[in-house]
């Protein structure tokens, strides 16, 4: 256990450069005292590592210095083969960036790990877009990505939904691949965070200067509060539905595992006829009309009133079109 966290303390300063012993206690989930017994065992050991004093001070290795462990267990090694999505990294440039980096990898890795990623490369493929729907057209994502890299401005035009056209100039702090599609979470000079889907970005130049991110600005955090926020705001209302026996798995695919999930975990028991009654949050009475005629007589709106009205009328004109 204390070989491992060695190796991640090296590891850490390594790639970090200059660290706190406050820094390397988090990173490593140990106390500070730990951290300084730690210190010392590398300085034993021959690791060059020293300690600059002060309020800028911290734990640095010797310039110059690095180890040729990578630390990587088999496991670990062939994890990182799964994250190499070739049709990402050629959306982005990085085709045959990413490749040369993969055989370099193998190549620095032990027999064991090699042996492993190889296999998890020849037996597993990460397709990001879903069966109904493409990737989106990204004409412009080299310039989006090359503004967020380079911490520069981006002056754009956007088609909003509905159609609108409109100029911004933005500062990219990143990029989200989202079910194969790109987003580009940015901001106003001065303003808040927002996202940009980048099939949208009709032109984009970078502008001069550069931008500073904000202080504490996390891209995953930031991401995951938005998809949050979005899900609650697309459920505007609710509809009452009696659901067939045994057909749970079509209306999660009809309307999406996590809403069926807290549906049927509040729902009540089944009636005399199997069928059951549950909740579920809608966008609007006509997308559910849409959605739930699909799945036909296995389910049967009770409400709202205005939704069953037109789920008859909508019934009604079928039975009058197949006679």
């Amino acid at each position: 256990m204390r070989a491992s966290r060695l190796l991640s303390l090296l590891l850490l300063l390594q790639t970090r450069g200059r660290m706190t012993a406050t820094e390397l206690s988090a990173e490593l989930e140990v106390s500070i005292r730990t951290v300084y017994r730690d210190v010392e065992a590398l300085s034993a050991a021959g690791v060059p590592v020293y300690a600059d004093r002060g309020p800028a001070g911290g734990y640095q290795l010797l310039d110059g210095y690095r180890t040729r462990l990578n630390g990587l267990t088999a496991e670990e090694a062939s994890s990182l083969f799964l994250a190499g999505l070739p049709g990402p990294a050629a959306e982005l440039g990085l085709a045959e960036v990413a490749a040369n980096a993969e055989l370099k990898l193998l190549a620095a890795l032990p027999p064991e790990p090699r042996s492993h990623a190889s296999r998890m490369r020849e037996r597993f493929l990460l397709d990001v877009p879903g069966w109904y729907r493409g990737a989106d057209d990204v004409p412009h994502l080299a310039e989006v990505s090359e503004a967020v890299w380079d911490r520069r401005p981006l002056r754009m035009t956007y088609r909003r939904w509905g159609q609108q056209v409109v100029e911004r100039l933005v500062h990219p702090y990143g990029l989200v691949l989202k079910g194969g599609s790109w987003y580009m979470v940015a901001a106003p000079p001065g303003g808040s965070p927002r996202t940009y889907r980048v099939s949208r970005v009709l032109t984009a130049e970078t502008a001069p200067g550069r931008f500073d991110r904000p202080e504490g600005f996390e891209l995953a955090e930031f991401w995951k509060a938005y998809a949050d926020e979005f899900r609650q705001r697309m459920y505007t209302a609710e509809a009452v539905i009696r659901l067939a026996p045994g057909r749970e798995d079509l209306l999660a695919y009809t309307m999406g595992a996590e809403v069926v999930a807290a549906a049927l975990a509040e729902g009540g028991e089944p009636d005399a006829e199997g069928r059951r009654t549950l909740t579920v949050p809608i966008e609007s009475i006509t997308h559910a009309r849409w959605l739930l005629l699909r799945m036909g007589a296995d389910v049967e709106v009770l409400g709202p009133p205005e939704l069953r009205v037109l789920m008859a009328e909508a019934v009604a004109a079928l039975g009058k079109m197949y006679g």
